[in-house]
């Protein structure tokens, strides 16, 4: 393995060898994750679920992270914990394991909030290990990061397809040893982060809001419905995508979990371009252009063929993806010094908000059908239109 640069109390370039340690992390940690969304159509053949009790998985999930990750983002603010990093490891290795051997309905609840809980420690700490290997480009860092987890969320699908669905859910714990590959990485990059705590994280920094409190909590609370509106969409394709493609198009299970791939795809290559475009134009240019723009065609998707609604998803995943580096980083900037409670905020809080809401999807779709989903689904991102409530950059300057 490359040996990675020891920390000086000097540097100020971008530590590339720790972002791709901690990227390569993300994406073993979110293959695991992926994987469970990616096999709901062979445990609902397997234990004869209806649609709500799949929307009750993601919500155990997301969920179990919602509660956990903003708690932990606020204490290691202030009491970072480098060696919390390979405790999460372990945690969705227990998990995947359970998923792959679970005799009952319960007991496959009990496996998805383990890697709920292995996620709820990731975050926090991962994020902070970004900003601090970032050399000040935030943008750049954030998307080198958040592209990791993309990626695995993507190849998680395709790995299902070509190895859990001819095997067997038993083969589930075949990616218990991704889980061993992070944490024998993540051993390394808390080493690396506990050397850097003591130059950086203890001396005292400006904890000193940028902006008036009452502007710092709206714009949050705007970047939050923001970010919770798009993870809804993106609950209601990752949860139930196939199955909408397999009832509409009568596909089989390999080739929906293949669009499946397409999409996840598209959001790990729209991550990789909105960080560095926010490092260049900012923030407010990506957030506009993501959420508005990808209205059109969410707002098409149900309504076409199989071949247009591949095209229509990729382009979905593309646009939409680009905000998620440029919301965090903005909110880095509102609350400075924060950044562990920024990622429990906008990984944790956000995203099991979406597990809520695919949850109700799940009920939805048992009573109206698959397509209905999607009809209302399609109206989210005009939201966006809200970022027109978001501080612009004079006013950080002037901080009023």
């Amino acid at each position: 393995m490359t040996a990675i640069p020891q920390p000086t109390r000097a540097t100020s370039a971008t530590v590339f060898p720790i972002l791709i340690a901690i990227s390569l992390c993300h994406m073993l940690n979110d293959v695991m994750q992926s994987m469970l969304s990616a096999i709901y159509p062979m445990l609902k053949a397997d234990f004869a679920l209806d649609y709500w009790q799949i929307g009750m998985m993601t919500l155990a999930f997301q969920g179990t992270a919602s509660l956990l990750q903003p708690a932990i983002g606020i204490f290691t603010d202030a009491r970072p914990q480098p060696w919390s990093l390979p405790v999460a490891s372990a945690s969705t290795f227990c998990g995947v394991l359970v998923l792959a051997f679970a005799p009952s309905y319960p007991v496959l609840i009990l496996g998805a909030m383990l890697i709920g809980i292995g996620s709820a420690i990731f975050h926090p700490e991962s994020s902070r290990v970004a900003r601090l290997a970032s050399g000040g480009r935030f943008g750049l860092a954030q998307s080198v990061f958040q592209v990791g987890g993309n990626f695995g969320t993507a190849i998680g699908p395709l790995l299902a397809a070509f190895i859990v669905l001819p095997l067997g859910r038993g083969s589930v714990a075949l990616f218990g040893i991704l889980a061993v590959i992070a944490g024998t990485v993540l051993v390394r990059v808390s080493r690396w982060y506990g050397g850097v705590l003591g130059d950086r994280v203890r001396r005292a920094g400006d904890k000193t809001l940028p902006l008036p409190r009452n502007r710092v909590v709206v714009a949050l609370s705007v970047l939050a419905f923001l970010t919770f509106t798009k993870n809804i969409y993106m609950a209601s394709i990752s949860s139930y995508y196939t199955f909408y493609l397999i009832e509409t198009f009568a596909v089989d299970t390999r080739s929906a979990q293949l669009m499946l791939f397409l999409f996840l795809g598209a959001v790990a290559a729209g991550t990789v371009l909105g960080g560095p475009v926010a490092d260049r134009w900012g923030p407010m240019t990506v957030i506009w252009i993501s959420i508005l723009g990808v209205l059109p065609f969410t707002l098409a998707l149900p309504h076409v063929g199989l071949v247009a609604s591949g095209v229509l998803s990729v382009l979905i995943g593309l646009i939409l993806a680009s905000a998620f580096s440029a919301i965090v980083v903005f909110a880095q900037e509102l609350l400075p010094g924060r950044v562990g409670m920024v990622a429990g905020i906008f990984f944790g809080l956000a995203f099991g908000m979406g597990g809520i809401a695919a949850a109700a999807l799940g009920v939805l779709a048992d009573h109206y059908g698959i397509r209905m989903v999607y009809l209302i689904c399609s109206a989210l991102p005009a939201m966006g239109v809200l970022t027109i409530l978001l501080p612009k950059r004079s006013e950080f300057i002037t901080g009023t």
